[in-house]
């Protein structure tokens, strides 16, 4: 099982060597789990920078040890997170990290300083 999920920002971070990177070691990689919905996120990123589809997959896959398929569950959650996160702006994908990391118990890797302000029933780790 993992221990932790992984932010879109925070497989970004890793990506594109930003600060905060280094807080993401080679042992949380092993241990973490993203999204499908997050991993579309990297990805869609990648593509609107310029990066050729096929190749901002295949590098948005490079830190990631595992994929979880985003379930009706897990929508669910997402879907009425809305109500305690409205104020703070956040995306459905953002939502569906949250869905999974509440899911399985897990904390969460974030570069998004705006998820300071919720307050759920898991750890939030900033990188920066």
């Amino acid at each position: 099982m993992s221990s932790c999920v992984l932010d879109a920002s925070a497989i970004l971070a890793v990506l594109q060597n930003e600060p905060g990177n280094e807080v993401l070691t080679d042992e949380v990689l092993a241990a973490s789990v993203v999204s499908a919905v997050n991993l579309a996120e990297v990805q869609t990123s990648m593509v609107r920078r310029g990066v050729p589809p096929v190749e901002a997959w295949i590098r948005a896959r490079v830190p990631v040890t595992h994929v979880a398929d985003f379930t009706e569950d897990q929508a669910r959650v997402a879907g009425s997170l809305v109500a305690k996160t409205r104020t703070l702006g956040l995306s459905l994908g953002d939502r569906a990290c949250l869905a999974l990391a509440l899911e399985l118990g897990a904390s969460v890797y974030t570069a998004d300083r705006t998820w300071k302000k919720l307050n759920l029933a898991i750890a939030i780790h900033f990188i920066r």
